[in-house]
């Protein structure tokens, strides 16, 4: 029996994934991407019999190529937060999903695995921008305020590293970010001995401070629109800079645009105060999706500018 891990490439893909091999180890086959690349369970190439886990990919995006494999004798382990859309009804699905807004995929493995790797599904969480969330699970760990904040900086530069058009404007390809995270079982140990936490943190900050120059195309009282330009520390930044203007506005709704070829690749968060819509108003474009408090469009076409500003503000308001 092979086996198969397809997961997104940002922290919560990543940390979900770790958790459960440091569980459960197992030599198997990589299948994953930038954050925006979504439709992974397509280029997985499987037998009857094989067992391939899913982490952190919304199944209403791949759900046909899940039936594919169904069919074809193939065990299939979903973990996931994003919309489902109707759950396949078969003896070899294995379906963790839940779509609250306060749950991520991490926190679905951290409770599958009834809490043997909790450090990491509290990474999971702050990297998913679910800074509440992420408090009450690491309750247990009783953990002083600068050991948690540290848990939250290594979320952020892992979420950060996922974002990115292709693999060439991420500084690491989340497989090998993946297999540089495997041999520590603790999150503090990988941040003091592996130096891509320091690479990250570096680049982060750098975006960042270039992000913080714009200013919103379009500002209102329940929500803001950015647009950034078509350059590389853009298209990295894009995502956490929707989360730090999420959190420093928590009753406001926000939106990042990052040009593209013939249009925009969107990031949108619903207010931090009701984290609703965000998945519906993303949706309603092709290639939108995602969850009720952060969802995206990969490519908004540059006619649908306004109608998008439309009805991001009416969602919203």
């Amino acid at each position: 029996m092979n086996h198969i891990d397809v997961f997104n490439g940002d922290a919560d893909g990543l940390c979900a994934l770790h958790q459960l091999r440091l569980a459960q180890p197992a030599a198997s086959e990589l299948i994953t991407g930038p954050k925006r690349e979504i439709a992974l369970v397509r280029r997985v190439r499987a037998a009857a019999g094989d067992c391939v886990t899913v982490l952190d990919v919304a199944l209403e995006k791949n759900v046909a190529a899940v039936l594919a494999l169904l069919d074809a004798g193939v065990r299939v382990r979903y973990f996931d937060h994003h919309r489902s859309g109707e759950l396949p009804r078969h003896e070899a699905f294995e379906a963790h999903i839940d779509t609250r807004p306060e749950i991520c995929t991490g926190l679905l493995v951290n409770d599958y695995l009834q809490g043997r790797h909790l450090p990491w599904a509290v990474t999971a969480a702050f990297g998913d921008n679910l800074a509440d969330s992420a408090r009450r699970a690491a309750l247990p760990l009783g953990l002083p305020e600068h050991r948690l904040q540290q848990l939250r900086e290594l979320g952020e530069a892992l979420n950060y590293n996922g974002y990115g058009e292709s693999l060439e404007d991420l500084h690491f390809a989340p497989d090998e970010l993946y297999r540089r995270m495997q041999p520590f079982a603790d999150p503090y140990a990988f941040m003091a001995e592996d130096d891509a936490f320091a690479i990250l943190r570096s680049g982060y900050a750098e975006d960042m401070a270039l992000a913080r120059t714009m200013q919103p195309a379009e500002a209102r009282p329940m929500g803001r629109i950015y647009i950034l330009p078509a350059q590389k520390w853009a298209r990295r930044i894009s995502g956490v800079f929707a989360n730090l203007l999420a959190n420093e506005a928590p009753q406001q709704a926000h939106a990042v645009l990052t040009v593209r070829a013939g249009g925009y690749v969107v990031s949108v968060r619903a207010p931090l105060a009701n984290r609703r819509g965000a998945d519906e108003l993303c949706a309603r474009f092709p290639t939108g999706g995602g969850r009720q408090g952060a969802a995206g469009i990969n490519h908004l076409a540059e006619g649908d500018l306004v109608s998008f500003a439309a009805a991001f503000f009416a969602t919203f308001s």
